[in-house]
């Protein structure tokens, strides 16, 4: 009798990955593909039913992304997995959070040099000095320290979210700002200090100056490359995370430093759920408006610029994140467009 080959089940979102991956590896000596899942839940039932002696997982993926789903795996579930995904370039953040969190490797996608024959190559390498290896049980986040808070934001996504505050001048500035974004610039998401209803036609004059896609945010929109969302006048807008899709969520509430949307609403959802992944900017206006949100945003990774003085037509919201550490740097108007897109 011959030696079991070894089974893999292969989850990523994309079909293609998926089609390609099955093809290439059924044809490796000793390596069986079980099945395939679009996603995490789908998975789950697949690990349950055909029991893999590998699992190929990417990362990014709707519902839930493949970090979250490969904590919950090796806590309940203990097995070799091996991280495929764009996001992990040898040396990254990803990849060492992935090893950390019970991946046994990490590789990337097909891409530049690296042909799919080369890299399924040395796919079935990997899965073949994997297989078999006895896995610990992982403790999940929370279970070492109690009071540890629950970290909801990816240490790298491909996707960038950069985040906009301002009051008093905010237009120009906005307009000056996202006028010279490229057409494949991050997904943005703003804050403009305006009544209601003024903020749709406010978007609609900024889509027809920009390279990018400009419009009044609506419910669950995703925050995506070359789109920049307005929040609606007289509701606030807060950033979430489906796996490693971002969207936004309009909802009423009562007004924060005296504002409806809030700058502050904002920058705390980017803080929460973006972290790293994102870069924010505090613009002209009155007030405080933004100042304890771009606090929150530094204190979790991301970069954060605020208005200097002089290109400010109110240096009231900018002067008030600078006093209060909130600031990496504070620049002109006529640089931070430069900064956002090198950061981000």
């Amino acid at each position: 009798m011959g030696r079991k080959p070894i089974g893999i089940v292969i989850v990523d979102d994309s079909a293609i990955v998926r089609e390609v991956f099955t093809a290439e590896l059924g044809k490796e000596r000793g390596i069986a593909v079980l099945g395939t899942a679009p996603d995490p839940y789908v998975a789950r039932d697949k690990i349950v039913k055909l029991k893999p002696d590998v699992l190929l997982l990417d990362i990014e993926m709707p519902r839930m992304d493949g970090l979250t789903f490969l904590r919950k795996l090796m806590h309940y579930a203990p097995m070799p997995v091996i991280i495929v995904s764009s996001l992990t370039p040898k040396g990254g953040e990803l990849a060492l959070e992935a090893v950390e969190s019970g991946a046994l490797e990490v590789m990337c996608k097909p891409g530049g040099a690296f042909t799919v024959g080369e890299m399924s190559a040395a796919l079935a390498q990997k899965i073949r000095a994997v297989a078999g290896v006895k896995v610990g049980r992982k403790e999940q986040p929370g279970e070492r320290m109690l009071r540890r808070p629950v970290k909801l934001a990816l240490s790298r996504t491909t996707n960038k979210v950069i985040a906009l505050g301002a009051s008093t001048g905010g237009t120009q500035a906005l307009q000056e700002i996202l006028a010279q974004f490229p057409r494949n610039a991050p997904g943005t998401v703003v804050v403009q200090h305006m009544p209601e209803h003024f903020t749709a036609a406010f978007a609609q004059r900024l889509n027809g100056l920009c390279a990018i896609e400009v419009r009044e945010a609506r419910q669950s929109d995703s925050v995506r490359p070359g789109v920049a969302l307005i929040a609606p006048g007289n509701r606030h807008m807060v950033l979430r995370r489906s796996g490693a899709r971002y969207y936004v969520d309009i909802k009423d509430g009562p007004t924060v430093s005296g504002q409806r949307p809030s700058v502050d609403i904002l920058f705390k959802s980017v803080a929460k759920y973006a972290g790293a992944n994102a870069v924010g900017a505090i613009l002209t206006g009155m007030g405080s408006d933004g100042v304890a949100g771009l606090s929150e945003m530094r204190e979790a990774g991301a970069h954060t610029i605020a208005q200097d003085a002089k290109s400010s037509v109110v240096f009231g919201m900018p002067a008030a994140a600078i006093d209060a550490g909130a600031a990496v740097e504070v620049l002109g108007l006529d640089r931070i467009t430069a900064a956002l897109l090198e950061h981000a």
